[in-house]
C-alpha cells in the first residue's frame, strides 16, 4: 500500500489516547510507530496509514493493518515473533506460548519461550501495526494506557 510519503515523519494528535501518533516512513514503508506526548517538530500530517490508525483509535474502524507495508530491521528470532503477532486479527489474542508456537520459537521450555516472545515485543518498533496489545501475559512496546485503550476497543479486557 503506497502512502504518498516516501520518507519522513508524519504525526497527528489522537484525542482518545491524548497523545500524538507518529509514524516513521522510509521508501513508502512504515519503519516506526511512536506516541510522543508533545507535537513532533516538522512532522507532516498526510499519510493513509496515519489516518487509518487515528480511525482505529477513535473506534471508527476494526483494523488489523495486515496490508500495511512495513520494514523490519531486527534479528531473525525477533522477526519471526513480530510477524506471528502481526497475524493476530482484530478482536483476537494469543498467549506467549501461542505466539511462540506460530513463530516456531526454538527454546527449551515454556518460560524460555515466554521470555523470547516478551523480549521481541518489548523491542516492537511498530506498536498497533504489530499488535502486541493482542498478546496476553506480557508487556510489549505499546504504552500501558494505549494498550488498555486498544484492548477495550477490541473487547479484549
Amino acid at each position: 500500500m503506497s502512502s504518498g510519503v516516501p520518507t519522513g515523519i508524519v504525526a497527528a494528535h489522537s484525542s482518545p489516547i491524548d497523545a500524538w501518533v507518529q509514524l516513521g516512513v522510509a521508501s513508502g514503508r512504515v519503519i516506526s510507530v511512536s506516541f510522543p506526548s508533545s507535537e513532533p517538530p516538522a512532522a507532516g500530517e498526510d499519510h493513509v496509514v496515519l489516518d487509518r490508525l487515528l480511525a482505529y483509535l477513535r473506534g471508527d474502524a476494526q483494523e488489523d493493518f495486515g496490508d500495511v507495508e512495513i520494514a523490519l530491521t531486527t534479528s531473525t528470532e525477533e522477526r519471526k515473533v513480530l510477524e506471528a503477532v502481526r497475524e493476530i486479527g482484530y478482536g483476537s489474542e494469543l498467549t506467549p506460548d501461542g505466539v511462540a508456537a506460530v513463530a516456531a520459537v526454538e527454546s527449551q521450555g515454556s518460560d524460555e519461550r515466554k521470555a523470547a516472545v516478551a523480549a521481541a515485543l518489548r523491542n516492537n518498533p511498530m506498536p498497533i501495526l504489530i499488535p502486541d496489545h493482542r498478546v496476553t501475559e506480557v508487556t510489549g512496546a505499546t504504552p500501558p494506557n494505549i494498550r488498555a485503550h486498544c484492548r477495550s476497543l477490541e473487547r479484549l479486557t
